[in-house]
């Protein structure tokens, strides 16, 4: 873990106002700075409005500077800044799990107070205090699912980071995907089903722990040209062993509404409009059981850009029957850190939850290991 991210955490005042990321953008009297631009730039600023906040100034890295404008405010480098202003603080808003970016972000942090403000990928309401109180009941039984002191401990940071914005709060509960591997003991025989395949990347890491023995993947991906870049990627594994199917994960199989922004924006619908298919795309979509026909599966990814909870439902019978061990992405909704372990719970009791936190700001590679 970086050495600008060393900071002992405690959990005393999660529930404390004073900690809140909102009240303090409220309450300070510095200059406040928005890092980054975009759509993340905008659910934040749509956030802040709500409590009167105003941002001051915009800034992005400096290869990203060339003199325009975002939001009517004027895009400046630090150095400019920091020649502009005694001290500031500095919001995050922008996603980001390249080492040199999250090294540049620690460094500021040595200068300047950072925040990186929880707002959720899909749907709405905002993960704060109000919010864990209204939940109190499933985020107990959550925790006595978890396995080990470590999710708990993940669990503890990552809710106190959600209503803080603190992303040495965030770094301090970091593993390494080899780590959280490692609790699915793979073999060599894995029937390895991929939901939300993106470009092949995680068929890639498959390939590379199985070191290309196995007995078969599935693949789904719904954006057409990510599926056309997965589908040239793992061409060579033919299809008796690698069967892609451009479609996205729900529940059942049907006509699903898919519009395709870029990365974390596109997202799926089942309420099929005229007014809306005029701004989106008809994507098929396949549950995991219609998938397989009845096939066991030994592992299966959920990374669906928050229609986890209907790619769960579309997999009753498969986590019933052959009990797969599970890769769940928890970050997408608000509501997802606790409504989805508790849907898998729901579906088998005899799974294991391993909650871990891989190198991202904000947590957006937070997931559920179900062995």
């Amino acid at each position: 873990m970086s050495e600008f991210f060393d900071d002992e955490i405690g959990m005393e005042d999660l529930y404390s106002p004073a900690t809140d990321v909102w009240s303090r953008l409220s309450e300070t009297k510095k200059p406040i700075v928005m890092y980054g631009m975009g759509d993340g730039a905008e659910k934040i600023m749509k956030v802040m409005e709500t409590y009167g906040i105003k941002p001051d100034e915009f800034m992005a890295s400096d290869e990203f500077v060339r003199g325009h404008y975002f939001k009517g405010y004027k895009v400046r480098k630090l150095s400019e800044l920091e020649e502009m202003y005694e001290d500031f603080i500095v919001v995050i808003c922008f996603g980001t799990a390249i080492p040199e970016v999250m090294e540049r972000i620690g460094e500021i942090s040595l200068r300047h107070e950072v925040v990186a403000p929880d707002v959720p990928v899909f749907g709405g309401g905002l993960f704060d205090s109000d919010f864990i109180s209204d939940h109190e009941y499933e985020f107990m039984m959550l925790r006595t699912l978890l396995a080990d002191e470590q999710s708990k401990d993940t669990l503890d940071a990552i809710m106190k980071y959600r209503i803080t914005g603190d992303i040495k709060v965030l770094r301090s509960c970091e593993t390494s995907k080899e780590e959280a591997y490692s609790l699915l003991k793979i073999g060599t025989n894995e029937t390895y089903v991929d939901l939300g395949a993106y470009n092949g990347d995680t068929v890639e890491e498959f390939l590379q722990l199985t070191d290309k023995r196995f007995n078969k993947i599935y693949a789904l991906e719904p954006d057409r040209r990510n599926f056309s870049k997965l589908r040239r990627r793992h061409y060579a594994l033919g299809s008796g062993v690698f069967q892609a199917e451009n479609a996205a994960a729900w529940s059942e199989d049907k006509t699903l509404l898919f519009y395709s922004k870029s990365g974390r924006n596109s997202s799926l619908t089942d309420n099929i409009s005229e007014e809306s298919k005029g701004r989106a795309t008809e994507v098929t979509g396949r549950s995991v059981d219609s998938l397989l026909g009845g096939k066991p599966a030994t592992i299966i990814k959920y990374d669906v850009e928050g229609s986890e909870e209907e790619a769960l439902k579309g997999s009753e019978i498969t986590i019933k029957t052959f009990k797969p061990r599970l890769i769940v992405s928890l970050y997408h909704r608000t509501e997802d850190l606790i409504k989805l372990p508790l849907l898998i719970k729901e579906l088998n009791p005899d799974y294991r939850f391993y909650l871990r936190h891989h190198p991202y700001i904000p947590a957006w590679d937070t997931n559920l290991y179900c062995i």
